[in-house]
């Protein structure tokens, strides 16, 4: 059964997914038919305040990515590829809380495999 821990993840992940998607649905219907990612970049980064949050995401986001491979290899994770391309295509807000479920997940069934039983 997955730890406590695990929902929390699941829900931010959820969260995650639909919070951004809800901006960027405003995003276009407020500026077009299409997603015009020019616009939405030049839009993020259009005063001081969205540059620091565009560039905290993008430094963030990068640091949080390079971990996220390492840590795959580490715990021999399945599912990375669908998590990176869930950060593209939905949000890393999604992407970010699924990996950490995952990886919960995890460490769970290795923690399993070397004792024969879970610990709370």
């Amino acid at each position: 059964m997955p730890s406590s821990l695990s929902w929390v993840y699941l829900a931010l992940a959820i969260a995650g997914g639909v919070l951004p998607w809800l901006a960027n649905l405003e995003f276009i219907h407020t500026y077009g038919q299409t997603f015009d990612i020019g616009l939405f970049v030049r839009l993020a980064n259009g005063n001081p305040a969205a540059q620091s949050l565009s560039r905290d995401l993008a430094i963030g986001a990068t640091a949080i990515t390079v971990w996220m491979v390492s840590e795959t290899r580490r715990l021999r994770l399945r599912g990375l590829g669908w998590v990176l391309l869930s950060c593209v295509t939905i949000a890393f807000a999604f992407g970010a809380p699924l990996f950490l479920y995952l990886r919960e997940r995890r460490l769970r069934e290795l923690e399993r495999d070397s004792t024969g039983q879970l610990t709370s």
